[in-house]
Parts: C-alpha cells; sequence; structure tokens
C-alpha cells in the first residue's frame, strides 16, 4: 500500500542528503526510525586512538592539565 506525506522543503532536503543512489526515501525513513540496539560502552573503547585530530586534541588537554596551578583552599 503507498500512501502520500507531506514534507517541508528542509526536511525533503535533509531526507535526499541521506538517500543513496539505490535506495528508496523509503529505505531511508526505515532505517532512520529503527530502534537501535543499545549497545555496551565497552565496544567503543579505542576507536579513536589512530585518528590524528583525536590524538591532537588530546595531547593539546594533557599539557594544559599539566600547566594548571592548583589553588590551596583552606576548610
Amino acid at each position: 500500500m503507498v500512501k502520500v506525506i507531506s514534507l517541508s522543503n528542509d526536511a525533503y532536503d535533509r531526507l535526499k542528503r541521506r538517500k543513496a543512489e539505490n535506495k528508496s526515501f523509503s529505505d531511508v525513513i526505515v532505517e532512520l526510525t529503527e530502534k537501535k540496539e543499545k549497545r555496551p560502552l565497552s565496544e567503543l573503547f579505542g576507536i579513536l586512538k589512530d585518528d590524528p585530530e583525536t590524538i591532537k586534541i588530546f595531547k593539546s588537554v594533557v599539557k594544559d592539565r599539566k600547566n594548571i596551578k592548583l589553588r590551596d583552599v583552606k576548610f
């Protein structure tokens, strides 16, 4: 069964950007609305370890942490 829907120009453009040549708009909508299964966070550990931009940011953070000066606080 086919249904007709209306989309704003913005919504259509966003959907069109996600659509590959070999997929229909229906395929894209189904993919976007599928319930994703929950996966353990541990599956993400290390996925960015070889990414040059991540390494650059990490080194910058480490450098900044070494340069901070903590102040003494008395309670």
